[in-house]
């Protein structure tokens, strides 16, 4: 299999199918694909919306956390049940255009050929205060890490499956994937895509909590990058 879309979900029962719908739309016969889409211990109709959606949708995997691990946990569980050679993630709550995924999947015949191309928005489609915090977030995040990534937090992201597995994990990884990717020798490229408003319900996280959260985890993967010594140029001999 080419690809698997990974969507991580929370109280997402109004978005999340039709998001599913839009996958199907926009790879249905360009690629070899499944959608496995997890559900983060959601309290409301989410399970009960994708297992109805499964009886037409033949590609579609409901994998289930018990109680709410977070978003990073969605997404390693989603890659370690992966059946695809390259993952691609979304976020559940339909920010994210799933008619940017066939561009961003042609731009994998790059020569040299990136092992990640993670999307970048360039306008965004958020209250100001968000759009202020991720400005914020993004200048101190790129000035710490130098990942030569725009806009490391964007959900829509398509990676070689083993590569991710070979990374160090941590709750809010995910945040930090281009930064992680560059520090194991990977090369990331980063597109622009489409930003769309919020669907039904509103956000899990608040600026607050991102924030506090996120010069946390910063300061972590700083420490990762600085203490890296991979031997990726090791050659056995014959």
């Amino acid at each position: 299999m080419q690809l698997s879309v990974v969507i991580p979900v929370k109280n997402e029962a109004d978005n999340i199918v039709p998001l599913v719908d839009e996958v199907e739309a926009a790879l249905d016969g360009r690629l070899d694909f499944e959608v496995i889409v997890i559900d983060d211990g959601s309290t409301d109709a989410t399970a009960e919306q994708l297992r109805a959606a499964k009886a037409r949708l033949p590609r579609l995997r409901l994998i289930r956390h018990v109680a709410n691990r977070g978003q990073s946990a969605g997404v390693w569980t989603g890659v370690k049940r992966a059946r695809g050679e390259w993952i691609a993630t979304l976020d559940g709550d339909g920010q994210n255009d799933p008619a940017d995924l066939p561009a961003m999947w042609a731009r994998l015949a790059d020569e040299p050929r990136p092992d990640m191309v993670a999307g970048h928005r360039v306008v965004r489609r958020d209250t100001a205060s968000k759009k202020i915090a991720s400005r914020l977030a993004n200048r101190i995040r790129s000035s710490l890490l130098k990942d030569e990534t725009p806009d490391s937090g964007c959900g829509i992201k398509i990676f070689r499956r083993d590569l991710f597995l070979e990374l160090p994990y941590f709750d809010h990884m995910h945040r930090f994937l281009p930064a992680l990717a560059r520090r194991h020798g990977a090369r990331v490229i980063s597109v622009a895509v489409n930003h769309r408003p919020r669907g039904a319900g509103r956000s899990n996280y608040t600026n607050f909590g991102r924030l506090k959260a996120g010069l946390l985890d910063l300061i972590g993967v700083w420490w990762l990058i600085r203490r890296a010594r991979l031997p990726i140029d090791a050659r056995e001999e014959t």
